[in-house]
């Protein structure tokens, strides 16, 4: 397997995923002990969620300009699935980064459990494997005796900023309804318990709180009936921007689109220039464009050291409001 053409690579690689994009240069296929390849660089996959979800095609970009500025260092091939409910695609993509001889998969998981089985094969195959984005489950990875480094953002402190933020807006006793992401994402639950932090400490009423499985469509039914089902609703609180961007078309619908509180998550474009319209109230911005890059360079230093267990490691988050965007 080390001295495949590069064509016969670039048309393996291709077959990956409708939505894969390969930033790599490398003349040949690294060998399968993580010799790296024949020009002496690894080669990382990095596998993300869907590519039509703007936050991880913004992260794509990010790492594909850090592989550019840095090609002497490392080979990129970047993988993204269609839907991000598709946990069965994102197996069989980290099987074909495995099989493919990559050195390392940097990995934003769409399931917090299972993709684990998968990822234990890749370490046993001498792979390093870093997790971004959304946390692998601490309690299986600790039954299963696997170390698997998270880099990423603390989503729960990073909802209750955004929930904070809100709360000031609001009266005591006031309802409001949450919008959750998948329930099998530790991501989604972080996110829904910094909401109910917030809400709670700051005496609002939580009437409804269901998963709108991060889609921007589902939100925007879930929430319309929200709304007609407590039209005292004063905010929604969304686990991403992809639904809070559903919750605002809901509240458009209904006349309410001036006078309904709606925050989100991920700060992608659309909604910062939906806050700058007043439309949206807040967003949490996890740095999305460097989030990829963070592991990246974590899954660099573990290949240079492999004898160390690499750490896990807090990325910045930030609140994003009309103020913060010079409003």
């Amino acid at each position: 397997m080390k001295n495949i053409p590069w064509l016969l690579l670039l048309v393996t690689l291709a077959g990956c995923s409708s939505a894969t994009q390969s930033s790599s240069s490398t003349a040949d296929r690294p060998s399968s002990d993580g010799g790296g390849s024949s020009g002496g660089k690894p080669r990382i996959a990095l596998i993300m969620k869907s590519l039509a979800n703007e936050f991880f095609a913004t992260m794509a970009d990010g790492a594909k300009a850090h592989q550019s500025a840095h090609a002497e260092q490392y080979d990129l091939i970047v993988n993204g699935i269609k839907d991000e409910r598709d946990v069965t695609r994102q197996v069989a993509l980290v099987d074909e980064m495995v099989a493919s001889g990559v050195d390392a998969l940097v990995i934003a998981p769409a399931d917090s459990k299972a993709l684990i089985p998968v990822l234990r094969r890749a370490r046993q195959s001498g792979v390093v494997v870093i997790n971004i984005d959304n946390q692998l489950d601490a309690k299986q990875l600790e039954t299963e005796r696997l170390r698997i480094p998270f880099v990423g953002p603390d989503n729960r402190v990073g909802a209750k900023l955004v929930g904070d933020y809100l709360a000031a807006k609001l009266s005591p006793g006031d309802e409001v309804a949450i919008l959750e992401g998948l329930q099998t994402s530790e991501n989604g639950r972080l996110r829904k318990e910094g909401f109910e932090d917030a809400m709670k400490a700051a005496g609002m009423r939580i009437v409804d709180s269901q998963s709108a499985q991060w889609e921007m469509s589902k939100a925007n039914t879930l929430a319309s009936s929200m709304l007609a089902e407590h039209p005292e609703i004063k905010a929604i609180l969304a686990a991403n921007d992809s639904m809070a961007l559903g919750a605002m078309a809901a509240a458009k619908s209904v006349g309410r689109e001036r006078d309904l509180s709606i925050v989100g998550f991920d700060n992608i474009a659309a909604v910062k220039d939906a806050i700058r319209a007043g439309r949206i109230l807040a967003t949490a911005d996890q740095h999305g464009d460097q989030l990829a890059v963070f592991g990246i360079e974590a899954a660099l230093r573990a290949l240079a050291d492999k004898d160390s267990v690499p750490a896990d490691i807090q990325t910045p988050i930030d609140l994003v409001t009309a103020e913060t965007l010079g409003q």
